[in-house]
């Protein structure tokens, strides 16, 4: 990307059937957005002018055959198929799932091929993605295996981050997937993270404990005091600020998180239910530890109100803000790093 260039901003729509493409359009609906990026959506010009007409949505948009072609100041859409698929809102159809794949793949593709800067997704539905050449429980595992790095599901806003340890698995799967090794790889993920997609210079992390009260010294359950705690003390003593496990049930209650700037849950639920409590609608969810820059709002298709022009674009504007954030964040820290001079300068400076 050319420094005269506005960063390139790829929207894969998620499920048709859903609100994706209703969030991403009204978030662009607002002429000042352009100001910050150059969007580039994967659909169709007829999929997309539908869903304009259908929910009354003020927009114009610049069809092109590739992202290359992309113009700033517009709203650019790449025709990634040709047919008109049908769009039957708030129905988890067959089709809805083909045609969000189609769009994530032909995103994902151009953003591995630096057609785009960042990727923000719209959400797709966990069953009707499923096929023999999509196996996946979520973006999130798609993108690992398609972009280099070491995953990490990363829910933020601008005063809380919270990342997983293990994501979409069941809670019975939970204890046996956590492993000092596992915990080694997310802790480390998550403080390069912060250090180079945040600007925190020395980021302090909490973990979460897996059993009720941390497992009590043994009393319920011993995973707390034979993997979680040996490998803080591990990390620790190598200097990295990890602190725990915390119990879950008192740790945001008691704003203890206010103290740290990430925590890492042990497993899906305990780390997204008080995320989304305190800041739903304003969360973001990003994938941190890839190559690329990848973001997409807190919540789901919403099939309940799709089609009606009832969807709240505010979370997928917050992830179009932090993908935009993020990748400047990165982009100068790649930069500093890199420049034997400024490294001097930034270890004189503390």
């Amino acid at each position: 990307m050319k420094e005269s260039q506005k960063i390139r901003l790829g929207i894969s729509v998620g499920d048709i059937n859903g609100i994706g493409c209703e969030v991403a359009l009204k978030t662009f609906e607002d002429a000042r957005m352009l100001d910050f990026c150059t969007p580039v959506i994967f659909a169709s010009n007829k999929t997309v002018s539908q869903q304009i007409k259908d929910l009354g949505i003020d927009i114009k948009f610049n069809g092109v055959r590739d992202a290359e072609q992309a113009i700033e100041g517009k709203i650019n859409i790449v025709n990634v198929w040709k047919e008109v698929p049908a769009i039957t809102y708030g129905e988890a159809t067959k089709e809805g799932g083909e045609y969000a794949i189609k769009s994530l793949r032909a995103a994902v593709d151009a953003l591995k091929e630096d057609k785009i800067d960042v990727l923000v997704t719209a959400p797709i539905n966990k069953n009707n993605i499923q096929s023999e050449d999509f196996n996946f429980p979520g973006h999130t595992d798609f993108l690992a295996r398609e972009l280099k790095g070491e995953s990490l599901m990363f829910m933020v806003t601008n005063s809380l981050r919270v990342g997983l340890l293990t994501d979409h698995i069941a809670v019975k799967d939970v204890a046996e997937a956590i492993t000092p090794k596992l915990i080694r790889d997310k802790v480390m993920t998550m403080e390069k993270s912060l250090k180079m997609d945040f600007g925190i210079r020395r980021p302090k992390i909490a973990l979460l404990g897996i059993n009720p009260h941390s497992g009590d010294n043994g009393t319920i359950g011993e995973e707390d005091d034979k993997i979680l705690k040996p490998t803080i003390k591990e990390l620790f003593n190598k200097g990295v600020l990890v602190y725990g496990p915390y119990s879950a049930d008192s740790f945001f209650g008691s704003k203890n998180h206010e103290n740290f700037d990430a925590i890492l849950a042990a497993y899906h639920d305990q780390g997204l239910i008080p995320f989304k409590t305190l800041s739903f609608g304003k969360g973001v969810n990003y994938t941190a530890g890839l190559d690329k820059v990848r973001t997409s709002p807190d919540h789901g298709t919403a099939y309940e109100i799709a089609g009606k022009g009832k969807a709240d674009e505010s979370s997928f504007k917050e992830a179009v803000f932090t993908a935009i954030q993020v990748f400047r964040n990165r982009t100068e820290y790649l930069e500093l790093t890199k420049n034997p001079l400024q490294k001097q300068k930034i270890k004189r400076g503390g």
